[in-house]
């Protein structure tokens, strides 16, 4: 992984008005406390040596979910053309955890980053050839100009941060 890489993914995510911190995994903690809003809720992190002592609940309720501030889940890949991430459907509500809360906080490794879409499409085929056949792929906070102006948070969440893991 190389830090052009890390900074065009981070170059393309501020351009979406997404905001990112770069940590290492003993400094996890402090980088995703400074991050998150109370109540909220979280999926499980399938990343070693990664865990969440924090008070965010796990296995939420719907009604946990709808209260929550801030939602935390991992992210399976980041493109840093677009500063995008995709988040996985797992059964530990992944999708939804990331898009109800009016914050999101991804976790993203950096040696999950590619360049271009192109390459997070050759990971797409991978990840259908693996039985995994739903990955929401999000740009920064939710955003429509359906109705004229611009309206934020209408099919996600408002704000979006990105916690990138540098040694994972």
């Amino acid at each position: 992984m190389t830090s052009d890489r890390i900074e065009d993914f981070e170059r393309s995510a501020h351009a979406h008005e997404t905001s990112t911190v770069r940590t290492v995994a003993d400094e996890f903690e402090q980088a995703l406390s400074a991050a998150v809003v109370p109540p909220a809720v979280g999926a499980s992190f399938p990343l070693d040596g990664i865990s969440v002592s924090m008070d965010i609940t796990t296995e939420p309720s719907p009604e946990q979910i709808r209260e929550a501030q801030t939602g935390v889940t991992p992210a399976g890949l980041g493109i840093a053309e677009y500063g995008t991430i995709a988040i996985q459907s797992r059964t530990a509500g992944d999708e939804p955890i990331s898009l109800y809360p009016e914050r999101h906080v991804a976790v993203l490794c950096a040696s999950d980053i590619v360049p271009r879409m192109s390459d997070a499409v050759e990971w797409l085929e991978t990840e259908i050839d693996a039985g995994h056949d739903s990955v929401v792929f999000a740009t920064g906070p939710s955003a429509t100009g359906d109705m004229g102006a611009l309206v934020r948070g209408v099919h996600g969440p408002k704000e979006v941060h990105i916690i990138v893991v540098t040694d994972r």
